[in-house]
């Protein structure tokens, strides 16, 4: 779209079910921000829309475990998120909710339209249940142990203590988390989405027509179209969410609401109908350019589902773009929140607090924009202390200190008949810069536009190193003031490092809203000034007009702040796993009422597992299953394919030739379309790594074990 008459900027609806971290941040929250304030300033019409997720499965399990209602649960969790983001200047026109009503008339409104133009599927399938409290499980209200680590408390989708992808069959001595009772198969009805049928105008839009789109987007949404889309069940059977309409449900309800990820995006349009009466004009009127900002695990539902969904229903604009960014690790793990190895963005504010900027800044030179980039706390220090205090801080504060000495405080005079070569460039690079981080912004390139605006003050430092106006100052009459060529070549200097200053107000505020405001603060000038059209001139500051002293923007961050911070992350990844354990724990004379584990088996039942030794002879990874491989194992009088959660622990290559122990007479189980038969064991070392069970001596494959 070249020139669209007004622009809708979406953020991902974050769950509410915990706070906010710095992932979150890194992932759409601060490079729609960016973008957001960089529209502003450029005057264009643009509404910037948020919210909390606020239904779903887990939402539901924690209010369970903590004794409250799912309604208490994102009562708690939407404030907080509401109140970080604020306080890390995500300006959102609007941080609305899923459960207000207007979102859930809208919603239901939405679903009513496409099933009364036939839109949708009617399948009976068969779901777990649970017969003692009358309820449909989804797999995540199932609970049993791993067949990977044998952890007691895995879910119905995955353990998160070893992390392998897992569905209700695979569970060992599965049961509700409702009531402990053991599910069983029942028949229930839900209305699918045939995604197959929007499969051709999806290619014919994305492969053809968004070639433009990040790499990561558009490779995967390629991905998903040519292994062939499939229906999608747009309802679920639970208590909690927006009750299915009626029709098709009796009584609107029954027992039924919306999926979790029907319901969600059209969050973005009910909070634009909460914002404004005109909401029409941005959701329906071709000339509005539509961005969503997302993390990559959220591609899928932004790029195929919500597009074809918007394109069913009819009448809506459809997104022009969606830059996903890839996830952000923490000192080279992976962020998990059920670990807490997370740093929260709630506890961040209160530990630096007036260092909002600073994250900000870290955040976006460090995004993962192309692929997953690690956030660490050293990292953090040298790039505060290295870049914004000892360059562009340290330009600013120069800047200042020597108007204020060498020019009474006030912007000098530009003495234009002496302007040299130096002079000249500086004038240059500051008009090329606005091209440069214009063009950037306008492409996603956050990061690199940023860097621009840092480099453009490293040449501002370089500038007045060379140019020395503390040296000519030497320079003087009898009087001891400067002389009149040295007093003009030093106005020069400082007008021009005044100038680039303002320049920089401007380039920045988009990254650094906080830092600019105390910068136009400095010059005493008003909000306007930040106006983009300003950008690259160098006449922003008037001859003559008095500037208040100068303000350090920046602090140096001390080595015990980050230390502290360390010790704290890894503290609480501690803390985290000690009451995992506690919770998993086999009772103990100080701990009686914590569950047993495992059940007590007779000798009978352990005499029915047959153990025997194998040899890895093959392993390839599963496609489309980054924790999985592909096993190829020699019994001796056979060979067998076995799929196993290990592929986060161990490459391929490294375990060919390995002896391994093998459940032979596991009953087989589909995983990701491959039959395995068996199951290899491992066992897991005190740093969590997956390490074999070899015996002392290794034997001829097929040889017994007990």
């Amino acid at each position: 779209m070249n020139d669209p008459k007004r622009y809708l900027i979406t953020a991902a609806l974050p769950y509410a079910n915990g706070p906010v971290h710095i992932g979150h941040l890194a992932g759409c929250y601060l490079p729609a921000d960016i973008y957001v304030r960089y529209l502003r300033a450029q005057k264009r019409d643009v509404k910037f829309i948020g919210g909390s997720d606020e239904h779903g499965v887990p939402i539901t399990i924690r209010a369970l475990k903590e004794g409250i209602t799912p309604q208490q649960v994102v009562d708690k969790f939407h404030a907080l998120i509401k109140e970080s983001m604020e306080q890390m200047g995500i300006s959102f026109d609007i941080y609305s909710r899923t459960s207000n009503k207007v979102h859930h008339e809208t919603a239901a409104a939405f679903f009513s339209k496409m099933y009364g133009d036939g839109l949708f599927e009617e399948k009976e399938t068969e779901q777990y249940y649970d017969e003692t409290t009358k309820t449909f499980l989804a797999d995540r209200y199932i609970t049993g142990t791993c067949p990977v680590c044998s952890n007691p408390n895995a879910y119905g989708d995955q353990c998160e203590k070893c992390g392998s992808a897992l569905s209700p069959e695979q569970l060992i001595n599965p049961h509700s988390a409702l009531s402990e009772a053991v599910p069983v198969k029942k028949k229930t009805t839900h209305w699918y989405f045939p995604l197959q049928n929007y499969e051709a105008w999806l290619k014919e839009w994305i492969i053809e027509g968004h070639k433009e789109w990040k790499n990561n987007v558009y490779g995967q949404c390629k991905s998903w179209l040519d292994s062939g889309l499939q229906s999608r069940a747009m309802t679920r059977d639970s208590s909690w969410g927006i009750k299915v309409p009626t029709p098709p449900a009796p009584e609107g309800g029954g027992g039924k609401v919306l999926y979790v990820w029907f319901d969600a995006p059209i969050g973005y349009i009910s909070a634009t109908k909460e914002l404004t009466e005109k909401w029409t004009d941005y959701w329906c009127k071709e000339d509005t350019k539509l961005v969503h900002f997302i993390g990559k695990d959220n591609i899928v539902f932004h790029c195929i589902i919500f597009p074809a969904m918007l394109r069913a229903h009819g009448g809506f604009v459809l997104p022009d773009n969606v830059p996903a960014n890839e996830f952000l690790n923490i000192e080279g793990e992976k962020v998990s929140t059920s670990r807490n190895w997370a740093v929260w963005v709630h506890e961040y504010i209160k530990d630096f607090p007036g260092c909002e900027d600073v994250l900000r800044y870290v955040l976006c030179a460090n995004a993962p924009e192309t692929k997953d980039n690690d956030f660490t706390w050293k990292d953090f220090q040298d790039r505060n202390n290295s870049e914004l205090v000892s360059i562009f801080g340290n330009f600013v504060n120069r800047t200042w200190v020597l108007m204020h000495k060498l020019c009474g405080g006030k912007v000098p005079t530009l003495h234009e008949n002496i302007l040299d070569e130096k002079d000249k460039t500086l004038v240059k690079e500051i008009e090329n810069s606005k091209i440069k981080i214009q063009t950037l912004l306008e492409e996603y390139k956050f990061r690199d536009a940023l860097f621009e605006v840092i480099d453009l003050s490293r040449k501002g430092n370089k500038y007045l190193q060379e140019k020395e106006p503390w040296i000519v100052a030497k320079k003087t009459t009898d009087d001891g003031k400067p002389t009149a060529d040295a007093q003009q070549s030093i106005d020069n200097c400082l007008h021009m490092c005044l100038q680039l200053t303002a320049n920089l107000a401007i380039f920045i505020n988009p990254f650094l809203p906080g830092t600019a405001k105390k910068m136009i603060g400095m010059m005493k000038v008003v909000d306007k000034m930040l106006d983009w059209e300003n950008a690259g001139k160098i006449k922003l500051l008037s001859v003559g007009y008095s500037l208040r002293e100068p303000q350090l923007l920046f602090r140096k961050i001390e080595e015990e702040e980050i230390t502290t911070q360390v010790e704290k992350l890894k503290s609480g990844l501690i803390k985290s796993s000690t009451i995992m354990t506690t919770e998993n724990a086999a009772p103990t004379p100080e701990n009686k009422t914590a569950p047993e584990t495992k059940e007590v088996i007779q000798f009978e039942d352990f005499a029915k597992i047959d153990l025997k030794t194998g040899t890895i002879t093959a392993a390839e990874k599963v496609d489309k299953a980054d924790k999985l491989l592909k096993l190829e194992v020699d019994l001796g009088s056979e060979k067998r394919t076995i799929v196993s959660g290990i592929a986060t622990h161990f490459d391929p290559s490294e375990i060919i030739g390995k002896q391994v122990v093998v459940v032979t007479n596991l009953a087989p189980r589909k995983m990701r379309g491959i039959e395995s038969n068996g199951m290899i064991l491992m066992a897991e070392n005190n740093d969590g790594k997956l390490i074999f069970v070899n015996p002392d001596q290794t034997t001829h494959n097929g040889s017994g074990v007990s």
